[in-house]
């Protein structure tokens, strides 16, 4: 799939500097695998005691 975008050239520039990675692809790529943990691991974060009927494994198993 290749979209059309608008990226703001000084927030690809900082993403460069800070990750060292030069092609365009690659920072798009790499910023939407970060918002993906990201967010996923705010709904994670927002189920928390939310499961009563999950069983607690044993100190041992983990």
């Amino acid at each position: 799939m290749r979209p059309t975008i608008n990226l703001d050239d000084d927030l690809l520039e900082r993403a460069r500097a800070l990750t060292g990675t030069k092609e365009t692809d690659a920072l798009v790529r790499q910023a939407l695998e970060t918002l993906i943990r990201v967010a996923s691991g705010k709904r994670l974060i927002a189920l928390g005691g939310t499961m009563p009927d999950a069983e607690v494994l044993p100190s041992n198993m983990s």
